[in-house]
């Protein structure tokens, strides 16, 4: 009977632990189903596109024509509005993310950490006006510094978030490690800490990032689009979201056309930049695992 009982509850077990495997399993397929019908419906579309002309040449859609030229402006427009956004972001992030982590257990940590959980839900219309009024007014002119600091302002909550609880995960043992071996605080934890916690805060680079590369809306309050390659700071420029949403709205299947080919050359830039980062960052991270 003792047997009997307890065969009885290693198969409820067992029936318990295949059903929360199946349940996982199926919520991954449901969550991976709208994800490849995009890519297939922006590839489908798309690649017929992709040509040496559609990435080097300007938009120039004349009706009736049957061509539009290409997208090179808003390639180039997006790289530069991507490593402004970066450069202001991502060491304000980082210092933000570390202070909260190691330093920020007092009433003005957490008054920082709140507004920053605050900041990130903020619509990035509102973004987008806010810089407008700031810069765009202020200075006169629509430009890419305008562009970038817009997106600057949406990365940055999500680095620094992410830094912070990246962070969090490394177990005191190594802090206390470095410690006794008569390490600084603000070295074990830039030299030590950092980069014990370098794969995760590294996806929170890569999130923010994806974040941004697809906005639309600070853009058109921010660089207005362009027609040209960039040629000045203090002018409006050309980024693949703001090309796709303009060439989607033209009543021109050819406009259309190039807007799906925008679309994906739009995804190949995100996953490129992905795949770069993480092989950047893989053997260091690896590294300093083995290390500890």
């Amino acid at each position: 009977m003792a047997n009997q009982k307890r065969e009885t509850l290693q198969d409820w077990r067992r029936f318990k632990d295949w059903l929360a495997y199946g349940l996982g399993a199926l919520c991954v397929i449901i969550a991976v189903i709208p994800l490849a019908s995009i890519l297939i419906e922006v590839i489908g579309n798309g690649i017929a596109t992709i040509n040496l002309q559609f990435l080097t040449t300007v938009p120039t859609i004349v009706i009736g024509s049957g061509s539009g030229g290409g997208i090179g402006p808003a390639i180039q427009g997006t790289f530069i509005l991507l490593g402004i956004a970066i450069v202001l972001a991502v060491p304000l992030g980082l210092m933000s993310g570390i202070y909260l982590a190691e330093f920020g257990d007092n009433q003005y940590g957490r008054s920082i950490r709140f507004l920053n959980d605050v900041f990130t839900e903020f619509p990035s219309i509102v973004i987008g006006i806010l810089i407008y009024s700031l810069i765009v007014v202020a200075t006169g002119s629509f430009s890419p510094i305008a562009g970038g600091t817009a997106l600057a302002v949406i990365m940055l909550p999500i680095v620094t978030r992410t830094t912070e609880e990246s962070i969090k995960l490394v177990p005191n043992s190594i802090r206390d490690a470095a410690t006794a071996l008569g390490i600084r605080r603000w070295r074990a934890t830039i030299s030590i800490v950092l980069s014990t916690a370098k794969s995760g805060v590294a996806t929170g680079i890569l999130l923010s990032i994806a974040r941004i590369t697809g906005e639309t809306a600070p853009l058109v309050l921010t660089i207005l689009g362009s027609q040209f390659f960039y040629y000045a700071w203090n002018q409006p420029i050309d980024a693949l979201p703001l090309r796709i949403f303009r060439d989607a709205s033209l009543p021109y299947a050819y406009a259309r056309q190039q807007a799906w080919g925008a679309a994906l050359i739009l995804i190949a830039i995100v996953l490129g930049l992905n795949i770069t980062i993480r092989l950047a960052t893989r053997g260091k991270y690896d590294a300093s695992r083995a290390r500890t």
